[in-house]
């Protein structure tokens, strides 16, 4: 399911330069060279300065969404998806370094993995408290065929015990309304689809799609496990 290593370092490399792709070091030619060195030595010796007045260097500015987006599709070719986990607040851009017929796996440098299959979530690895598997064929069939109706579905989960656990649930399909929208270049009309779910236990989940008319999903908000809680999956590449 995953590519070869060779294949999979390539991937990784370039999407760990993103950060590195806007700042190019300057050449004696663009003006660079003795000055650049110079002015390196004197930006250090401001920081030292502040640090021996006891003033705290400012935080850098988080980045938006779009931002991490676009620089991630400036060093990548393939395909990616910008992954929020909900719970940590944080957002990643994944490349894809397997391929499998209708399954694709996304990773990012750190190895943490998001499994997909045609827009739904399958798995994950590495974020701890993991998806081992997704079983949602009868919900995956009305989501992407945006028809309301009633499936099946099991989440299975990795305990501590390396037993791995079932929670079945039962999920009502429903759709809304229509939405065009655009991200990182790519535009997309879809419709809003909605899938609730409830166990034995009366739990329940409220996963979101945006479906387009030939069944992708650009866009969605999937529970991933009761530690994780739901992840926002976004398509910068297909």
């Amino acid at each position: 399911m995953i590519a070869t290593k060779a294949k999979t370092g390539a991937l990784l490399s370039m999407l760990a330069l993103a950060s590195l792709a806007a700042c190019g070091n300057k050449s004696e030619s663009d003006g660079g060279g003795v000055d650049s060195i110079g002015e390196a030595f004197g930006q250090l010796a401001q920081q030292q300065k502040s640090r021996l007045l006891g003033k705290k260097e400012p935080a850098p500015k988080p980045k938006s969404a779009e931002e991490i987006a676009a620089e991630a599709a400036r060093v990548n070719k393939g395909p990616l998806i910008l992954v929020t986990l909900e719970s940590l607040g944080r957002t990643q851009a994944l490349a894809q370094v397997g391929l499998n017929g209708t399954m694709r796996t996304y990773m990012n440098p750190a190895e943490q993995a998001v499994i997909m299959r045609s827009g739904m979530l399958l798995g994950t690895k590495g974020l701890g408290n993991d998806l081992s598997v997704a079983e949602a064929d009868g919900s995956a069939a009305l989501i992407r065929a945006r028809r309301s109706g009633t499936a099946q579905r099991t989440m299975r989960f990795l305990t501590g015990d390396g037993l791995e656990r079932p929670l079945p649930m039962t999920c009502t399909v429903s759709t809304g309304a229509s939405k065009s929208f655009a991200f990182t270049g790519n535009s997309w009309n879809a419709q809003q689809v909605a899938e609730r779910c409830t166990t034995a236990t009366g739990m329940t989940i409220d996963n979101s799609y945006l479906v387009t008319a030939n069944g992708q999903i650009p866009v969605s908000r999937q529970w991933v496990s009761p530690v994780l809680g739901y992840i926002t999956i976004q398509t910068i590449r297909p």
